[in-house]
């Protein structure tokens, strides 16, 4: 199949201000699928990437890496998909296939990933995200949407479900299922929330971490928090310290994370998720005294995407999001840079005018 000509919504500076763009996708290999996109969640990293900010953007630059479409066509080789089934992608569309990472399922951690939006082909073509009408992915890095989980719903899972569920499964590692671990989950954003709903249908007793008061109600009356904790508030914070197995780290903004060491048990854990574009500062003798952990975890494989999307649909969880269109997605960034969601927003791409 030959270069094709869609429309999708690019930034083209460090403004990060998105407008109307053609482009031609790639031609589809035997192994591809052509997707029509019908809705893709809107993300921290998205606006990172649109201003420059993680790392060095090649405008223009389509963003979305949170894609729900419809199997559109089949490249000759494709077995796995049928026209008309329901699918995703994530964040990575490409990998080499060879290395230890690819080989172990862990090929989101291969040194030549290629990144849904703002990477590059082999070629040297630059990579565009679901912000647009139609995509062509290779079918390993497509996963299937179960029948009973709404497509819109299913988006905010494909980063930052997977971002929050990958590190709260190996967290269970190594204990048996009567153990109850303790888990505080830090920001209560977009990946935050996906976070306390994944932790609590794991079992698993959850305290959210964060600045303020004003979301204390929504963590325990509508998320199912256990607890809540004012990281502001000095009494509250040292009457929870050594309290915690471990802390997920969301805050996709620079924060001081010496504070929530004090909050982890001895052997606990501080796992960061959030991808913050300053460096951030802990002091030694606070981990050396508690034999205290800090690492990280980038998303998910594809077999942990395809395990939470069985998981959400099994469990019957929900996602708390606010649907929009294109016309009100730079309105929708503003937004979410101040906080001001619950949780995540998802762009309605087929039923908006891309143009």
């Amino acid at each position: 199949m030959g270069e094709r000509r869609v429309i999708g919504w690019a930034a083209r500076d460090t403004t990060g201000l998105l407008s109307s763009y053609s482009f031609n996708l790639r031609k589809t290999g035997p192994e591809d699928v052509v997707i029509k996109v019908l809705y893709c969640g809107i993300d921290h990293t998205d606006l990172h990437q649109m201003r420059n900010e993680i790392h060095s953007t090649n405008y223009p630059l389509v963003p979305g890496h949170e894609v729900v479409g419809e199997v559109e066509e089949l490249g000759s080789e494709v077995r796995k998909f049928r026209v008309g089934d329901k699918v995703g992608v994530g964040c990575i569309i490409g990998s080499c296939g060879k290395c230890s990472s690819c080989k172990s399922n862990n090929e989101h951690y291969c040194a030549d990933r290629i990144f849904t939006t703002g990477g590059t082909y082999p070629d040297g073509a630059p990579t565009h995200g679901g912000f647009s009408s139609t995509m062509v992915v290779h079918q390993a890095f497509v996963v299937r949407m179960p029948n009973k989980l709404a497509p819109e719903q299913a988006a905010p899972l494909l980063c930052g479900g997977v971002t929050a569920y990958s590190p709260l499964k190996q967290f269970t590692k190594g204990y048996s299922n009567e153990d109850v671990l303790r888990v505080g989950i830090l920001g209560l954003g977009g990946v935050g929330h996906l976070g306390v709903i994944i932790a609590k249908a794991m079992g698993h007793h959850v305290t959210v971490i964060s600045s303020s008061s004003k979301k204390k109600e929504e963590a325990l009356e509508h998320l199912g928090a256990d607890s809540y904790l004012v990281s502001s508030d000095s009494a509250e914070m040292e009457a929870a310290a050594g309290s915690l197995d471990y802390i997920l780290d969301t805050v996709p903004a620079h924060h001081n994370i010496k504070a929530y060491l004090s909050l982890l048990k001895v052997e606990g854990r501080l796992v960061i998720v959030g991808a913050s574009p300053q460096p951030l500062q802990f002091i030694a003798s606070d981990l050396i005294l508690g034999k205290k952990t800090i690492g990280g975890s980038f998303i998910g494989s594809i077999e942990e995407t395809e395990e939470l999307l069985e998981f959400w649909a099994e469990k019957g969880l929900k996602t708390m999001i606010e649907v929009v269109k294109t016309d009100y997605v730079n309105k929708a960034f503003e937004r979410m840079e101040r906080n001001d969601v619950r949780y995540r927003f998802v762009l309605d791409v087929a039923g908006s005018n891309l143009h």
